[in-house]
């Protein structure tokens, strides 16, 4: 009889789960509910009082578990599939030309069109799918690796837990997108905050990055968060296009925008760049732009990327809003480069979203230009998430006395000289022990995408360094050795002292591309670490080289060329880079590439099934390691298709086109026994 009623009861949980999964689809997607919210209420109660009586039939992609789970006490990284690149930005019709005549000059004489979409003002995230299951979500981070998230996505209703009626091609996929606020909904969460005594959100979008940070998901749950997918990773990417990719991501049961849109040239991206910048008021959510996408994927495959950013894609961004206000003095602030910025400090004043009291002026030459004074009113600009600048002056509303602004000849942070190279906009101070540049340089170093020590953030470094505890990145790891003075420090504690220090140690195992990045050489940020490290490996490598071998590696142009050798020829840094290797930090790649040419050298492969040894990424890494090119495209240009269980179109396709096939013994004995030849 128990058995009879478990089976029944199982029954109705199946068809309860499938039924609300239907019912979130209708509402949250396709905006057509069906059933009222009462109806709606009445089911979830059923399924959550019946998993209560039969926790083992309770799964993970139960819509019950959108409530909220446990709280987490930290997001662990993720290594993205596929790298989460940044789009580089261009703000008027000219630049937007210019993308295409770069598109047109790479494909050739082949005929290409692109995809406009509107570019949410939100928060980039990714999801996988498993077996047509929602298993994994995950931040952007540094477009590499990011937070795992999934318990906080989860409570996202317009995102499935369950993909709607997956072929075998689309069952394991990954999705990016971006999670975003309406602005009513963020007017009324606010309204409501404002009630109990709360403290206001800015903006939607700071809201919404905020919220998928909390660690409790039930509070995630009970923020209005919605999701929009924008992007199609497959195993087999059957569409030759990703326009069919975003009507195919309908199908899976995915909210896509009703305006993205199909464009055969450049006049009619324009045409609808400039129907959204007039329209944008009339959406119920904020958008700073227009996506711009080469919609053929062979051609995306074709153009490849840059250092950080897609060459088949751009963020068309709309004019800057702008307001007046005035400004009430002139600072200088001293970057970790020894860099004098002087910095508008504002009547404070609500542009683009947010409420900005502090904007850059850039250099003196900016302030020269514009003629500003300390008094005027003065033009505030904003757009998306550019930082807000001063932009011109009210000259009929200046008042007498006011006097234009000099720079002085002393840095505000030390006092020592500081100086303006020939034909530069800059002025710099002298002294690389400056405090300012000292305690630049560590919260760049602590930084979440540079070595991630938690707990070391700017009024902790302040105190170590106006205390005389640190005075460079590498002392950060002598300071164990200090333990006891540290717990005695006011605020501190030896539980806090402690957790610091464990932190630290911790950042001795961040992968090498992020050690480069967090030493701060000018020009140097995440992508063009990376794209350093996947050429030199090690940092001995990258202290040898040549300008010339720098140059020679498409992204890295004169300027960082000499910035890098410039870093390590200076003898202080190389003996912080010393005193960071005794510490054990990373200072190489796992699979260094070889300088020699090895048999898969300018090879190109195509991974297609599943691997039994590795995962896709690690056979990437693996043929990148020896010279090797992984792409997601078979074609005329491909030398091998490595070939796991469950492949589908790509084999097919190699076999038309008779492309070399290998099988997973054959491809390990490749990358275990390759011979190197001079």
């Amino acid at each position: 009889m128990v058995s009879v009623e478990r089976s029944s009861d199982k029954k109705r949980i199946e068809a309860l789960r499938s039924e609300l999964g239907e019912h979130d689809n209708r509402y949250y997607v396709l905006a057509q509910p069906t059933i009222s919210d009462t109806q709606y209420d009445a089911l979830m109660r059923e399924l959550m009082e019946l998993e209560k009586l039969h926790p083992e039939l309770i799964t993970p992609d139960s819509p019950s578990h959108r409530v909220g789970g446990a709280p987490t006490k930290e997001f662990p990284p993720v290594t993205h599939s596929v790298p989460m690149l940044s789009l580089a930005n261009t703000y008027n019709e000219t630049e937007v030309q210019d993308f295409d005549r770069r598109v047109k000059t790479l494909i050739g004489n082949e005929r290409y069109g692109y995809v406009c979409e509107l570019k949410f003002d939100g928060v980039a995230i990714s999801l996988h799918y498993q077996r047509g299951l929602f298993t994994q979500g995950a931040t952007r981070g540094d477009g590499t690796q990011g937070d795992e998230i999934t318990q906080n996505l989860k409570t996202i209703r317009s995102i499935p837990l369950r993909l709607l009626n997956p072929s075998k091609d689309f069952a394991t996929i990954d999705v990016r997108g971006e999670a975003y606020m309406n602005r009513e909904d963020f007017r009324k969460m606010n309204e409501e905050r404002e009630l109990i005594g709360e403290k206001t959100f800015v903006n939607p979008r700071n809201s919404a990055a905020g919220t998928l940070k909390l660690q409790d998901p039930k509070i995630v749950a009970q923020r209005p968060l919605n999701f929009v997918a924008y992007y199609l990773l497959a195993k087999q990417r059957t569409d030759s296009s990703h326009f069919d990719n975003l009507q195919q991501l309908r199908k899976l049961g995915f909210p896509v925008s009703e305006h993205s849109r199909r464009c055969k040239n450049i006049d009619e991206v324009i045409q609808f760049w400039r129907k959204w910048e007039d329209q944008r008021d009339t959406l119920p959510y904020d958008i700073d732009g227009i996506v711009v996408k080469v919609d053929s994927l062979a051609h995306q495959e074709k153009l490849g990327t840059i250092a950080k950013s897609p060459r088949w894609a751009i963020a068309f961004k709309f004019a800057a809003r702008s307001v007046q206000t005035v400004l009430k003095n002139i600072t200088l602030q001293v970057g970790r480069t020894g860099t004098i910025t002087p910095v508008a400090e504002l009547e404070p004043v609500f542009v683009g979203g947010t409420t900005v009291s502090r904007a850059t002026l850039h250099n003196e030459d900016y302030i020269n230009e514009l003629g500003i004074r300390p008094g005027d009113t003065v033009v505030v600009e904003k757009g998306g998430d550019v930082i807000p600048k001063v932009s011109g002056v009210i000259l009929e509303k200046r008042v007498s006395g006011t006097r234009p602004f000099r720079f002085g000849s002393a840095c505000p942070a030390c006092g020592s000289k500081i100086f303006r190279p020939l034909e530069e906009a800059n002025y710099y101070c002298e002294n690389s022990e400056c405090p300012a540049q000292v305690r630049g340089r560590i919260e760049h170093f602590a930084h979440r995408a540079a070595m991630d020590i938690e707990g070391l953030g700017e009024a902790i470094v302040d105190q170590l360094v106006t205390l005389e505890f640190v005075e460079s990145y590498a002392d950060l790891y002598d300071l164990r050795t200090k333990a006891k003075q540290l717990a005695s420090l006011e605020r501190w504690g030896e539980k806090s002292a402690s957790n610091l220090l464990d932190a630290i140690a911790a950042s001795t195992s961040r992968p090498f591309s992020r050690v480069l990045y967090a030493i701060g050489i000018r020009h140097v940020g995440a992508g063009v670490a990376q794209l350093l490290v996947r050429n030199f490996p090690s940092i001995d490598e990258l202290m040898s080289i040549t300008k010339e071998d720098l140059e020679r590696i498409p992204g890295i142009g004169p300027r960082i060329a000499e910035s890098v050798m410039h870093f390590f020829e200076d003898k202080h840094n190389r003996k912080l880079v010393e005193r960071m290797r005794k510490a054990g930090v990373q200072l190489a790649e796992r699979f260094s590439k070889s300088t020699s040419k090895s048999a898969l050298s300018e090879k190109t492969f195509v991974l297609t099934g599943s691997l039994s040894t590795l995962t896709r990424e690690e056979a990437k890494q693996r043929i990148e390691a020896l010279g090797g090119k992984v792409t997601s495209t078979v074609s005329r240009n491909t030398d091998y298709v490595v070939v796991g269980e469950e492949a589908g179109s790509k084999l097919t396709k190699a076999r038309n086109l008779g492309i070399r096939t290998i099988d997973e013994p054959e491809f390990l004995s490749m990358i275990g026994k390759t011979s190197r030849t001079n």
